[in-house]
């Protein structure tokens, strides 16, 4: 007879924070409303501790505003939040694929090569959740060669509060063809042994606000009617 574990692997605090998450995914907590700070810890049978360990850092990762007298308010992303974040992400992916060039192997793009390919067959297929799932992949592989525990959680973070909140069940076809391209390019470089292109070309091209305004534009569009529709 297997022996029970002792102790619960995740917190109190981790679990109340997975669950406000995966509310905001799934689009039944959105941007701009309230999250009643009484009612969640009761819904959710825990003490306010626990609760507001879980908001300080969702606030810390920009997605709620703790305001005075408990109220919380889920933040709205903004066209300055996106120019900015994807500031950071093209810079910080950039710095990435420097630090992690010499420890990338073959196989290791050959990989990229493959999620690449996977993420085509996930548009073809019209299926959202899959092209995002090899997206993270695909970028996956030189974060987690370069050796940068926080650079890899900031840019993780921002990707979450971009993309996954709540998470859009469609395509911006276009733009994700065109991502694949981008993303084929980068592969060639990487072949090719060019580290400070490829490392120039993730941050002005691929993850460049103005290169990628217009598809921005129209998928954050489409995010905005979804809430509106769910109000």
């Amino acid at each position: 007879m297997d022996a029970k574990p002792i102790l619960n692997v995740k917190s109190l605090k981790e679990q109340v924070y997975d669950f406000l998450r995966e509310q905001m995914r799934r689009g039944e907590i959105l941007p701009g409303s309230v999250i009643d700070m009484e009612e969640t810890s009761k819904k959710l049978g825990v003490s306010r501790t626990p609760l507001r360990d879980a908001l300080l850092q969702l606030e810390s990762e920009d997605f709620v505003a703790i305001l005075p007298r408990r109220k919380v308010v889920v933040n709205v992303l903004t066209v300055e939040d996106i120019k900015n974040y994807y500031e950071i992400i093209g810079a910080l992916e950039s710095i990435a694929i420097i630090k992690a060039f010499d420890r990338m192997s073959q196989k290791d793009i050959d990989y990229m090569e493959q999620m690449n390919r996977e993420m085509k067959q996930a548009i073809e297929a019209n299926d959202f959740d899959l092209y995002y799932e090899k997206n993270l992949n695909f970028h996956s592989v030189y974060l987690d060669l370069c050796g940068n525990e926080k650079l890899i959680r900031i840019v993780n973070t921002l990707k979450k509060r971009l993309y996954d909140f709540p998470r859009r069940q469609g395509f911006v076809k276009e733009w994700e063809e065109a991502s694949i391209k981008e993303h084929a390019r980068l592969i060639q470089l990487l072949r090719e042994g060019k580290k400070e292109e490829a490392a120039r070309f993730m941050r002005d091209i691929h993850w460049s606000y103005e290169v990628q305004q217009k598809y921005i534009v129209e998928y954050y569009q489409q995010v905005e009617a979804s809430h509106q529709a769910a109000k």
